[in-house]
């Protein structure tokens, strides 16, 4: 990535993260999407095939009310600059995803859960459009292979199929085509544009109600440690 620093777009800096990070772990319960699953959730709708707007997103990250007015107004103006920010990165080839940490046996470790789960909720919110165009097109399903493995591999998401777990090298590999995934995945929707036969699918499917609900697929997953690049 050849990307001058100074044409980088305006990202949160390390400590708006951590504190967008910090208010989001004080104020979630067991299945409530961290600041892993927000990105992911926010990189998704950002190469979706429609826009979604905040009053619909932002249920699905915030569940308690604010303490006063300048806390209500510092989160939100955090959730929209990281909103923001996606679009700019992948712009310029300076998209990364944030992504959680979990304690193993052999110690601290990334995970790919929570950026999946974020990802996964934000096709819910547009469910009929995207099955109908998932069924209807494999090479969308082509495309989205690096994430659906990664979510298959930490429980997202149910294989009809026997799969086999990744390897740490498989693993890191599909880590690093998210990027790609992201860019593919926009160019697919700009050259593919939604039909009016999408639109009725959409309007025929509800959408998941959201509230941290992972439809049965798998129990929350305990996820530790900060958010990492």
């Amino acid at each position: 990535m050849n990307t001058p620093k100074t044409d980088w777009p305006s990202s949160l800096t390390d400590d708006e993260l951590d504190e967008l990070d910090r208010y989001l772990r004080a104020h979630s319960g067991d299945g409530d999407l961290l600041l892993d699953g927000v990105h992911g959730m926010l990189s998704a709708l950002s190469v979706g095939p429609l826009q979604v707007l905040p009053e619909e997103w932002l249920p699905e990250v915030l569940h308690e009310p604010f303490a006063d007015e300048e806390e209500g107004n510092r989160v939100l103006a955090l959730l929209a600059k990281l909103n923001d920010s996606i679009a700019a990165e992948l712009d310029v080839d300076a998209y990364e995803p944030i992504l959680g940490e979990v304690d193993t046996e052999t110690g601290p470790t990334l995970s790919a859960a929570g950026w999946c789960e974020g990802f996964s909720r934000a096709i819910d919110l547009r469910a009929g459009l995207w099955e109908k165009r998932l069924a209807d097109d494999p090479s969308l399903m082509e495309l989205l292979g690096p994430v659906m493995a990664l979510a298959v591999d930490e429980g997202i998401l149910s294989a009809e199929a026997d799969f086999e777990k990744l390897s740490d090298d498989e693993y890191d590999e599909c880590l690093s085509q998210l990027p790609a995934v992201l860019s593919a995945v926009e160019q697919y929707w700009q050259q593919h544009p939604v039909t009016e036969a999408d639109m009725e699918a959409l309007t025929q499917a509800e959408p998941s109600s959201g509230g941290g609900d992972n439809g049965g697929q798998a129990p929350p997953r305990h996820r530790s440690g900060h958010w990492l690049h």
